[in-house]
Order: C-alpha cells, then sequence, then structure tokens
C-alpha cells in the first residue's frame, strides 16, 4: 500500500525507515531522498512510523 502517493513511498519502506530514523515523518522521507509535496499523508505516515516504533519494543515472547 502507498502511504504517500506523490512520492510513491510504500507502507513497507515507510516501516523499514523508521527503524533506523529518530525523527518525523519528515525526516523519515528525507531518508528515503524525498519531501512532502502536498502533505496529505503526514497524518498516516506519522502512525505508521509510530506503530511501526511501538513493535520495534515489543518483547518478543510478549508478541507470541
Amino acid at each position: 500500500m502507498y502511504v504517500c502517493i506523490c512520492n510513491a513511498i510504500r507502507e513497507s519502506e515507510l516501516r523499514r525507515v523508521a527503524r533506523h530514523c529518530p525523527g518525523d515523518a519528515e525526516a523519515c522521507y528525507a531518508a528515503l531522498g524525498k519531501r512532502p509535496n502536498c502533505g496529505t499523508c503526514l497524518c498516516d505516515a506519522e502512525d505508521v512510523i509510530a506503530e511501526e516504533r511501538d513493535l520495534a519494543f515489543v518483547p518478543a515472547h510478549a508478541a507470541a
């Protein structure tokens, strides 16, 4: 699924970069070599980034 249509950023790409980039959605876009155009996607992008970071800190035994 695309999170950002303007930049063709897929959810999987955003999740991958969220694990390595400590910033907000705009920082994650920059890490992908992109920047927001219309800005419509930023709220959804922030939600995806927060979810991915939360999942990264769940202990393995708690996730099962």
